[in-house]
């Protein structure tokens, strides 16, 4: 039976939607027509750039405040390029933003990438294909992020700018550049046949680099361990790994403490006994268990 779209999910859908929608409008109300295409007359108009947003996810400025993706930055830092102090400005206020939240709320709410998995993922369960839950561990991403840091500087431009699939969906739909279609590509047909999420939760650099980043993060979901019927029901439904979960779900823990968590709220919404929840600020590590709610005398 097909499960009904939770609250918090809808949420999610309607920001990653809107999201799209934002970097579109520049050009639009500017007179423009998408992917780069100039759809206005002979008379002189605005540049999409006037306006007080604009931009890609990977730079972009609003409201005259200069935002940019902390791994370009590495990137272009690492290439020898340099970068304006009003670049790192914009790099230093995305990281401070995500990591006071969660690092990987990037993925879950905002990044188009995520998106398209997510509807790949419906349509091989629609299909019917069964595929592995994993096939790299979720930290290779990391692994993945110093790597491409250490080849811009090896071949002095940025590496994964050029191949990024982010790129391919956001860049392309504003500016008709499609750099990274070909890793776009390649990802759905991984997702389709190799293994469940494997880009997101195991290769995607900017995901490894968020995944540093969320282990400071305020936002956190919270179990009530008296009320969690341990169905399995949120591990099934984890868009970063199912393995995040394990400690909380063990007793061991009272938070979803893993940077790799999206804060994506399907494991809350997917829960029947509503033993999940949202919690602000980072718990103590340990939750109080039920052995030591035990009375110490009851031993005969």
């Amino acid at each position: 039976m097909t499960r009904s779209m939770g609250k918090i999910t809808l949420a999610r859908r309607i920001v990653q939607v809107v999201m799209l929608g934002l970097f579109c409008l520049p050009p639009l109300l500017a007179g423009w027509g998408l992917a780069g295409l100039y759809a206005g007359g002979d008379g002189e108009v605005a540049t999409p750039a006037e306006g007080v947003f604009f931009g890609s996810l990977s730079s972009s400025a609003a409201a005259g405040i200069p935002l940019l993706d902390p791994l370009a930055a590495l990137e272009v830092l690492a290439s020898g390029y340099g970068l304006a102090a009003v670049g790192l400005a914009g790099a230093a206020l995305v990281v401070v933003a995500y990591g006071l939240v969660r690092g990987r709320a990037f993925c879950g709410w905002v990044c188009p990438v995520n998106l398209i998995g997510e509807g790949v993922d419906a349509l091989r369960h629609r299909l019917g294909i069964a595929v592995p839950e994993r096939v790299l561990d979720r930290h290779v991403k990391i692994a993945v992020a110093v790597a491409v840091v250490a080849a811009s500087a090896l071949v002095g431009f940025p590496v994964f700018e050029t191949v990024s699939p982010i790129g391919a969906v956001n860049k392309g739909l504003v500016f008709g550049g499609f750099a990274g279609a070909g890793t776009l590509v390649a990802i759905v047909i991984a997702e389709l046949f190799v293994s469940r999420r494997v880009w997101c939760r195991a290769l995607c650099p900017l995901g490894g680099l968020f995944q540093v980043l969320g282990r400071a993060g305020q936002v956190n979901v919270r179990i009530n361990h008296d009320a969690c019927v341990h169905c399995g029901q949120c591990e099934e439904a984890c868009l970063a790994d199912p393995v995040i979960l394990a400690p909380a779900l063990s007793g061991d823990d009272i938070i979803v403490r893993a940077g790799d968590c999206m804060a994506c709220g399907a494991c809350v919404d997917t829960c029947p006994a509503r033993a999940l929840s949202f919690s602000l600020g980072r718990l103590p590590a340990r939750a109080q268990t039920r052995r030591e709610e035990r009375d110490p005398v009851a031993e005969s």
